[in-house]
């Protein structure tokens, strides 16, 4: 049986491509990355403060829900990645299981929504540097700061995989200490409250003139930021070896790792924070580092900082990396913009054409924070930026499931389970994009601009509209090889799975 599997050469070849980036990450290096995007230090720590403010203590409550939920989409990817191992996942996929237009339609969105989520990323890491030496910035100094966050990381990227690994291994340490051993400890220490507080809304829904159900919704919206991500352990699928079977196993470790320690982190700040009101009322914008502040006393703030600024960066790095992939695959088949210069690979056997690219659409999005704080607005829009896609890339596999033209031929399969797997996914997925979408003034601060306010629904239909006038003028679905769809599914990995 061994002798018949193929290479992971000979896999890329009969899916139509040759080994052009560097094939050395093991399944934990893969691992890594989807840790480093995921991120627990970037998924909570940006989300609790906004999450406590609309539904008080009850806001934890969201966390186990969305993760459950996202558990989903992984089951789905997992089937996929499994048969078709390549970068730019939700591209590859497509074309494969839908027409060359729709295919293409749904890789734009994918390779926006990773970029946008890196915009997100930076905007979040630059209070952190303020933070370092007790500073705190205007909006423009967010902003500028941001954007050096972005080119510091796109130049690590440059020098090619090892060296974004090792980046990455640094970040994971620094998440180790920052999420699990400070929460265990703020847990089991220096609890200040009873558990009754995390069913307590602590009056914030009232303040803010919604009800209860709608305070959990947009929790439930802000929520959706912590457990995204795990697809940057497709975007290095072609560097990683054995991609087949360790890509999908590396996207579950990835989510239900960070997904066990967000939800400990949640719990454990919440129940050690001196003053949860605080943080409701607006005067706390940081409850994470008063809790540590509190417990471990003031020496802890500036290691404390150091090690979460570390975590921010890791991310970003991780997923600026996981955003050129994505772009070189596009720009491989000639289906994006500038492909010749977007696919380019330099002698560090790193996409340096998509690098240049994600850089400049990521840091496109952050003048959003030059009048005033966005971070809600951003959290938002990054997040419903990466729900389209999964929504997308859910319901065409359905829809290809229920046509009978796909069945699941690689590694991973569920059976019979696959299609209500795959219907709950796309449910919840057209659910929480819709949910993330609706305008809230609440998650923005008072007398915000309207554009911060409807942040989401516009970044999703600017990035809509512009691919389908793109796709309408340029006609990149015509240049897509339908070759793939003309044979039987999973014929090109069949001898993966005697």
């Amino acid at each position: 049986m061994a002798e018949n599997t193929p290479s992971d050469d000979d896999t890329l070849a009969a899916l139509g491509y040759r080994q052009e980036l560097r094939r050395s990450l093991s399944v934990l290096g893969n691992i890594s990355m989807g840790f480093a995007v995921v991120s627990p230090v970037v998924g909570l720590y940006a989300a609790v403060q906004v999450g406590m403010s609309v539904a008080g203590g009850a806001w934890v409550w969201a966390l186990p829900l969305c993760l459950l939920a996202q558990c989903l989409v992984v089951a789905v990817y997992a089937e996929l990645a499994s048969q078709w191992p390549l970068a730019g996942g939700a591209y590859q996929w497509g074309r494969r299981l839908a027409n060359p237009a729709f295919a293409w339609l749904t890789g734009w969105m994918w390779q926006f929504a990773v970029m946008f989520g890196n915009t997100t990323v930076a905007y979040l890491a630059s209070p952190w540097l303020f933070a370092l030496f007790g500073g705190v910035p205007t909006p423009t100094e967010q902003v500028l700061v941001s954007v050096g966050f972005v080119l510091f990381c796109t130049l690590v990227n440059a020098y090619g995989i090892n060296l974004l690994r090792w980046f990455v291994s640094l970040g994971i340490a620094a998440e180790a200490v920052a999420s699990v051993l400070v929460g265990f400890t703020l847990l089991l220490v220096f609890r200040q409250h009873g558990f009754s507080l995390l069913t307590d809304f602590l009056d914030a829904p009232t303040g803010l003139g919604i009800g209860d159900t709608g305070a959990l919704l947009a929790a439930l919206a802000i929520a959706g930021w912590a457990f995204v991500g795990f697809d940057a352990c497709v975007s290095t699928a072609e560097e990683t070896k054995d991609a087949a079977r360790q890509v999908p196993r590396a996207m579950w470790w990835s989510l239900l790792s960070v997904g066990l320690v967000v939800i400990l982190n949640a719990v454990s700040v919440e129940l050690a924070h001196p003053d949860p009101a605080d943080v409701v009322a607006g005067t706390d914008l940081d409850p994470v580092t008063t809790a540590v502040t509190h417990a471990f006393g003031g020496w802890a703030d500036k290691p404390f900082v150091l090690v979460v600024l570390i975590s921010f960066t890791a991310c970003l790095m991780a997923s600026q990396g996981g955003a050129a992939r994505g772009l070189y695959s596009l720009a491989r088949d000639d289906v994006f913009p500038f492909s010749r210069q977007v696919r380019k690979v330099n002698k560090h056997r790193a996409p340096i054409g998509g690098l240049v690219a994600a850089t400049l659409i990521s840091c496109a999005a952050l003048p959003l924070g030059l009048s005033t704080s966005a971070i809600g607005s951003l959290m938002t829009f990054g997040s419903a930026a990466i729900f389209a896609p999964f929504f997308l890339i859910c319901l065409v596999a359905l829809v290809a499931r229920l046509r009978g033209s796909w069945t699941p031929a690689g590694a991973v399969g569920y059976g019979r389970l696959g299609t209500p797997v795959n219907l709950l996914a796309v449910l919840w997925t057209g659910f929480e994009l819709v949910n993330i979408c609706w305008p809230r003034a609440i998650l923005a601060p008072a007398g915000a601009p309207w554009y911060q306010i409807w942040a989401a629904p516009l970044g999703v239909a600017t990035v809509t509209l512009a691919g389908l006038a793109y796709l309408l003028v340029r006609r990149p679905d015509r240049r897509m090889d339908g070759s793939d769809r003309d044979r039987p599914l999973g014929d090109e990995l069949a001898p993966a799975v005697l």
